[in-house]
């Protein structure tokens, strides 16, 4: 979602165990995991993203790289699903790849990483805005070193900021957001999504469930300090990957905001995986995230990826069932 407000929408939530608008205020058990014959996700004839994906990834600032690594790992496992257990990243992705364009044409099942700009020098400081983030793939795909190619076919853009880049409304309202660029920054229009790391900054904010907001008032549920540990031993890299997760499904499905989404103001769409908000596992709903696995030192995931990975990232809505879904679904 552009504003991806919903962030805060979760906290809130959460705070106050879905007092103000909870899936199981409709008293109805298939609604605990947010089915509902009132959720309106429509289709506007916009694009999808049909084609196979070329992500263009720019690590923006000074980056630990291991998280890069995890990340890079987690991308890799969109497409790869022959040689990795089930539930799979891939599998996750065949929700993704239920929406439709006006031709028929599903979701592409093809993302690769396709470049990689390191731009650590923070060529526009360390305060960005949300524009920010369009100058800054303009400064990579112009770059005298090494620049990503300016792919307006079936390019994707990626930008990742670190730890010590503060973005506006990055903590207060936004985890991460979608959009595309305007012609007259970057020269074509191209989808692209930031994502920042919250690691140090407001992981009870934005890396939900592996870091439980201190100011809530609250004890986390299981009387920890969190709700689950992360699988890859990083609260900040584990929330951030399901937030690029969201990030992606969305983007993919309503690139250009003109395509699928909930709501009357595309200016403001709730998107397929804003429905879908803190639900990992079944039974998910009312702050808790759901049933998921545990591996043997008791950190939480739900799907498996390249290289013996595994990464907790939130359902997104099924169009077929007409609820959030995932494949670590009991039903």
């Amino acid at each position: 979602m552009q504003k991806f407000t919903c962030y805060v929408v979760l906290l809130l939530f959460l705070l106050c165990f879905f007092q103000a608008f909870s899936w199981s205020q409709f008293n109805q058990g298939e609604n605990y995991e947010g089915s509902s014959g009132l959720i309106n996700l429509e289709y506007h004839m916009g694009p999808v993203l049909a084609s196979a994906i070329n992500l263009y990834i720019i690590w923006y600032g000074q980056w630990n790289p291991t998280h890069q690594a995890t990340i890079r790992d987690f991308l890799d496992s969109l497409s790869s699903s022959s040689s990795v257990p089930y539930p799979s990243v891939a599998d996750w992705w065949d929700t993704v790849r239920l929406y439709t364009d006006q031709t028929g044409s599903n979701i592409t099942a093809s993302i690769s990483i396709s470049g990689e700009f390191y731009d650590s020098g923070y060529s526009h400081g360390v305060y960005l805005s949300r524009l920010s983030m369009q100058s800054i793939i303009k400064a990579a795909v112009t770059s005298h070193s090494r620049p990503l190619p300016l792919n307006p076919h079936n390019g994707l853009y990626l930008v990742l900021t670190s730890q010590d880049v503060q973005v506006e409304d990055f903590c207060r309202a936004v985890c991460g957001f979608h959009y595309f660029t305007f012609p007259i920054l970057v020269g074509v229009t191209v989808p692209y999504a930031w994502v920042g790391y919250s690691g140090t900054q407001c992981p009870g904010m934005c890396a939900f469930p592996f870091a439980w907001p201190k100011y809530s008032g609250k004890p986390p549920p299981n009387g920890g300090n969190d709700i689950t540990h992360a699988p890859n031993g990083d609260a900040g890299v584990d929330g951030m990957i399901s937030v690029i997760a969201h990030e992606l499904a969305e983007v993919s499905s309503n690139p250009l905001i003109n395509a699928w989404y909930a709501g009357e103001d595309p200016t403001a769409p709730t998107e397929i995986a804003d429905l879908c908000l803190g639900l990992y596992g079944s039974g998910g709903g009312g702050g808790y995230m759901g049933k998921v696995y545990k591996d043997a030192w008791g950190n939480g995931y739900n799907v498996h990826g390249v290289k013996g990975r595994r990464f907790l990232v939130q359902w997104v809505w099924n169009p077929v069932k007409r609820r959030c879904f995932g494949p670590n679904a009991m039903d």
